[in-house]
């Protein structure tokens, strides 16, 4: 999500690693797979669908308003913890200058997105904040208790990354909301055109109607280590390249 330019818009040296600042139309039929672990998911409810659609017409909060209320996951300095599940990821930051960023995760660059999240944070923002070398994000839901047939309330079992909608916090304040969507046209050509990179930063082509920089998508990818706490908190950890001393990058996904 960085300018080419800066510091951290680089791509790391091996071949698989790659620079794209092509101006071509980006492709209307792409070549994405499904990722093996994927399974079947229900269809969500008008209600989720209805929340998504309102929640993503709130303004952006320019103003700090509450304090982060997670607790601390991982102590020091917040790497994993190697007793918890993980595994390693794609993780894909992008989004228009001007306009929301976008959290991608894919098993791999040649799956089909697994999860794609509206941040509440625009990409000139995040830039900013990425300077500064750490920064750690928290997408926060509470538990959604139902009925069963005996009218009492029990938890609702949903994994916590199909929730539709998160409270979101920066470096402890909050930004307002993260929403879940599925995969647009949009978002799919993106992860097309970025299919050859492992690692990297840089602008891909946009929207055609806009002119200069505008126009362009700003993107960062990286391999994010996923660690899985409980079935209410999920963790992912950007990697940095050996040797580089890149900003430090997390998000905390948390039910509480």
């Amino acid at each position: 999500m960085l300018e080419p330019s800066s510091p951290m818009a680089t791509t790391s040296s091996s071949s698989s690693s790659t620079m794209i600042t092509t101006t071509t139309t980006p492709p209307r039929q792409h070549l994405l797979i499904e990722p093996p672990s994927s399974k079947k998911k229900k269809g969500r409810t008008n209600v989720f669908r209805v929340l998504r659609t309102v929640f993503r017409s709130f303004p952006i909060f320019t103003t700090p308003a509450v304090a982060c209320k997670i607790p601390v996951i991982h102590p020091g300095l917040g790497l994993p913890d190697p007793h918890h599940n993980t595994s390693r990821v794609t993780g894909t930051l992008f989004g228009y200058r001007k306009g929301r960023v976008s959290l991608s995760i894919q098993e791999n660059p040649k799956c089909l997105p697994s999860l794609v999240v509206e941040l509440a944070m625009q990409t000139t923002t995040l830039q900013k904040e990425l300077s500064t070398g750490m920064v750690r994000i928290a997408l926060e839901t509470e538990k959604q208790p139902r009925a069963d047939n005996n009218n009492s309330k029990i938890e609702k079992k949903t994994d916590i990354l199909e929730e539709p909608l998160w409270t979101m916090y920066c470096k402890g304040e909050k930004t307002g909301y993260g929403v879940r969507r599925e995969a647009n046209e949009e978002d799919l050509n993106v992860m097309e055109l970025l299919r050859p990179v492992s690692m990297g930063a840089g602008v891909l082509p946009g929207n055609s109607e806009l002119e200069g920089p505008d126009g362009e998508i700003a993107y960062m990818r990286a391999y994010f280590e996923r660690v899985i706490g409980s079935k209410d908190s999920e963790t992912f950890y950007m990697l940095s390249p050996e040797g580089n001393n890149g900003p430090e990058l997390s998000f905390f996904f948390v039910r509480v």
